[in-house]
């Protein structure tokens, strides 16, 4: 699932959205 939301966006905002993720574990 978390996998799908990155890869669905583009750019610095995917690598945020990662990070974003990673961080709430």
């Amino acid at each position: 699932m978390k996998t799908a939301l990155i890869t669905g966006v583009s750019g610095q905002d995917g690598a945020y959205l990662a990070r974003l993720l990673l961080s709430k574990g």
